[in-house]
């Protein structure tokens, strides 16, 4: 018998992850995590991104650990992509008000600009893909620590904040969930790594599973905090048209610009995913002490972009796994296997 997944039939052209990311947004609305279970559910979706983490850390070799540092031009190219990239695409949004956007919509618009790279999702996708893992790890790693720093400051600039957004705190959480996991890891990969090289599907799992339980404890934190009654459906629909351009600029800008830039396709697929994705677990606290009282409708179009993102590059990782590889000796095709 057959051990491949289940595929949904050919005349069915849905990708079953993403029905699957599509039906946990449907739970989450439906029965949103609240008091003691979104405690439970936060808590559920930090372990699982450490152990991520972990298994990543345990996973890959430290030489080419070291060798993703050295990719300076790949991190530049990510953070240009992140802090400046995205943010002059933000101020441009400011010529669709009132007509499509309003004040407080495009102020949370070009909030989701400011903030960095999400980690977790763009090494599961850049794994899916067949891309330069090593490398997405320490460029979405950059981008989060430089995230702290830089996002509050342009924040400050752009939207005329002048609260601080400088946290010991959030330094201290992605040392504590992403850093440490990693490193142990990386101690153990002497015992663990050959009981991992031989059970690489499980890293599939984890990628796919960490990714839903992240999707669905944020889509409960806004439906318990009611923003989706906060706009009509036309100002919903125009958003999710003005996010869905965003999105479709940043996917080209960083995959023909890293292509422009000389970088193969191992590193162009780490690029995009990094460079074309906004953290949720990172803009939610710095919203809070930005927006204060306005933070719920301030996050409203970074969580629907934090979706449709997840979406779209899911289907995209998947697309980029069929891909022929363009060097067959590079280290993220030795160590990324297709999942299908």
């Amino acid at each position: 018998m057959s051990r491949r997944t289940p595929q949904l039939p050919s005349w069915l052209p849905v990708d079953p992850y993403i029905m699957a990311l599509i039906g946990t947004v449907v739970l989450a609305a439906l029965l949103p995590a609240s008091g003691t279970t979104a405690d439970v559910a936060g808590g559920a979706s930090t372990g699982a991104v450490a152990f991520l983490f972990f298994l990543y850390g345990a996973r890959l070799s430290t030489a080419e650990a070291v060798e993703g540092l050295k990719h300076w031009r790949l991190h530049l190219t990510v953070l240009a992509c992140t802090f400046v990239a995205f943010p002059l695409l933000g101020l441009a949004s400011r010529g669709l008000v009132p007509y499509v956007l309003t004040p407080q919509l495009q102020s949370g618009f070009l909030f989701l600009c400011l903030v960095p790279s999400t980690i977790q999702s763009s090494i599961a996708f850049t794994s899916i893909a067949r891309g330069n893992v090593p490398a997405a790890i320490c460029a979405g790693s950059f981008s989060s620590i430089a995230g702290i720093f830089v996002t509050p400051l342009l924040a400050a600039a752009l939207l005329g904040n002048s609260g601080g957004g400088f946290s010991a705190d959030a330094l201290l959480k992605i040392g504590v969930q992403l850093l440490l996991p990693f490193v142990a890891g990386q101690l153990l990969r002497r015992w663990i790594g050959g009981f991992l090289a031989r059970h690489k599907k499980v890293l599939g799992y984890v990628d796919r599973g960490s990714i839903l339980l992240v999707v669905y404890t944020a889509f409960s934190e806004g439906m318990v905090a009611g923003i989706w009654h906060q706009v009509t459906p036309a100002r919903l629909g125009a958003l999710l048209a003005a996010e869905a351009v965003l999105l479709a600029l940043m996917l080209a800008v960083s995959w023909f610009g890293a292509k422009r830039l000389g970088f193969g396709r191992e590193d162009r697929i780490a690029i995009q995913f990094a460079g074309s994705k906004k953290s949720l677990a990172s803009g939610l606290p710095m919203a809070s002490v930005l927006f204060g009282a306005q933070a719920s409708l301030a996050v409203l179009p970074l969580m629907l972009f934090h979706q449709m993102q997840l979406m779209v590059c899911a289907v995209i990782a998947k697309r980029r796994a069929r891909d022929p590889l363009e060097f067959p000796e590079g280290a993220g095709a030795r160590e990324a296997a297709p999942v299908g």
